[in-house]
């Protein structure tokens, strides 16, 4: 006896396709959002942004 129960023949990835896709871009548009707010003239030199973390200091 399984430990799940039946399995049955439902479809599952083929009718969800377009909320995987929306989800990709949303993703991307979050993204794209926050690199150009962390690269914004206020965080500029906010030290607890990552994107300074990886810049060599410039008095060096």
């Amino acid at each position: 006896m399984p430990l799940l129960g039946r399995k049955f023949p439902a479809p599952v990835a083929r009718p969800m396709w377009p909320f995987y896709i929306s989800g990709l871009v949303i993703l991307y548009g979050v993204n794209s959002a926050a690199t150009a707010m962390a690269t914004a003239d206020e965080y500029k030199n906010d030290p607890r942004n990552p994107a300074v973390k990886n810049q060599a200091p410039n008095g060096h």
